[in-house]
């Protein structure tokens, strides 16, 4: 699945072309390597996305097309965050 649209879907970062922006923005990283928005992401794959001056790193734990809302926090590990990131995403 395209980066963009995993972030998407599981609501790490709300609309597409946020996440597309912020992935051509350079603040994306993929297993430690910048991402664009068109990288193919799979299960075990660690994203670190950097909003400003707020940090995420995640772990993807499943990858669906789509997903309601309540389960999307289900397709990934929160493996760092800090509060004011977490507050934004809920």
């Amino acid at each position: 699945m395209r980066l963009d649209k995993y972030l998407k879907v599981s609501r790490i970062i709300k609309r597409r072309t946020v996440a597309k922006e912020a992935c051509d923005g350079g603040r994306v990283t993929v297993n430690g390597r910048i991402a664009k928005a068109g990288t193919e992401v799979k299960v075990d794959d660690e994203l670190t996305i950097r909003f400003g001056e707020r940090l995420g790193r995640y772990r993807i734990t499943d990858i669906s097309e789509t997903v309601r809302k309540e389960n999307a926090a289900q397709m990934y590990a929160v493996l760092e965050e800090d509060a004011a990131t977490r507050a934004e995403r809920e």
